[in-house]
């Protein structure tokens, strides 16, 4: 059971995955989309292919797959991405079918143990039950995309999921996604958050909890895993500090205060024709709240370790200034 396949090897979760993945002695194969984000990314033991699986004939993927055990799913799409409307169905065809399908076909290769990176939006929709998040489109297709993988490895192949927190760190060639937040803050002395926080992780923890579920989880077990929680306002301090605005006041504002600009957002997108997989009149009730987790709910199963997230997130924002 030393030979295992990763979906999206060239991406940041994917990339960290090989790596450890090489460390512990393990065979990786991988397929990415191209083209690669810098020259030999990747050490030439990996069996590295670039195309789109998505456009590979069932034939080719079960060739791809031959002699495989174990298999990480590190595609897809998050929530960051704004859609053309509906939602549902873009992140229906992004997320769900394709994990159905390559499920289906890592089952009928042989492999044994199947891991998706996840979101824990499907967690919070589970346990915050007085919010609609069921009803939102890229939660709800998050937990679809869990059940199909289940079903479709059920009896013959164990899956397990991450779902996945903020993740911070870095990767050759391409950049964090994080600079997204820059604006909010760049030239800025007064920074209004809203008071809640969320869990984070650092990307060397996802890679190692990834081999804690490939050797560790349970079939049908949904790990929302965690290396620390933190409030926003926090959050916006360090990457005040790592652009070296000092005199930056980060402060929290009330939910009720926040909520038109938010709703506004909706609009704009509804003007354009497109359609947040959270909306954002919901996204400002989620930020002010804390979006915790546990990290001793699951280091002690999938044996992942302790991480400065301090330093990833230092290091992820200087990425985005850098590149």
């Amino acid at each position: 059971m030393k030979n295992v396949f990763v979906l999206g090897g060239t991406g940041l979760l994917g990339y960290h995955t090989v790596m450890e993945l090489l460390g512990r002695g393990y065979e990786v194969s991988t397929i990415a989309l191209p083209p690669m984000p810098s020259e030999d990314i990747l050490p030439a033991k990996v069996n590295c292919r670039l195309g789109n699986i998505n456009e590979m004939s069932d034939e080719e993927v079960l060739k791809l797959f031959e002699g495989m055990d174990m298999f990480v799913y590190a595609a897809g799409v998050d929530e960051r991405v704004v859609p053309d409307a509906p939602a549902d169905a873009f992140f229906y065809r992004e997320n769900v079918l394709p994990t159905q399908r390559i499920a289906r076909l890592a089952r009928k290769a042989g492999i044994k143990r199947f891991v998706i990176f996840g979101s824990y939006f499907a967690h919070f929709a589970e346990q915050w039950t007085d919010l609609p998040l069921m009803e939102q489109s890229y939660p709800r297709t998050r937990i679809l995309q869990e059940e199909v993988a289940i079903m479709e490895g059920s009896g013959v192949m164990d899956v397990m999921i991450l779902r996945l927190p903020y993740i911070f760190g870095t990767m050759p060639g391409r950049k964090p996604l994080w600079e997204m937040f820059l604006p909010q803050i760049q030239g800025n002395e007064f920074v209004p958050v809203l008071g809640g926080g969320s869990a984070m992780i650092t990307v060397k923890q996802v890679a190692e909890a990834a081999i804690g579920a490939l050797e560790h989880g349970e079939h049908g077990g949904t790990y929302a895993i965690s290396g620390t929680n933190m409030k926003h306002k926090a959050f916006f301090e360090i990457i005040a500090e790592v652009l070296g605005q000092k005199n930056t006041v980060v402060q929290v504002v009330d939910l009720e205060q926040m909520k038109p600009g938010y709703i506004q957002g909706d609009e704009q997108a509804a003007k354009e024709g497109k359609e947040h997989g959270i909306h954002l009149e919901l996204t400002a009730e989620i930020q002010n709240r804390d979006a915790y987790l546990d990290p001793a709910d699951t280091m002690p199963i999938l044996q992942y370790n302790e991480d400065d997230i301090h330093a990833a997130i230092v290091e992820s924002i200087k990425a985005c200034l850098k590149l």
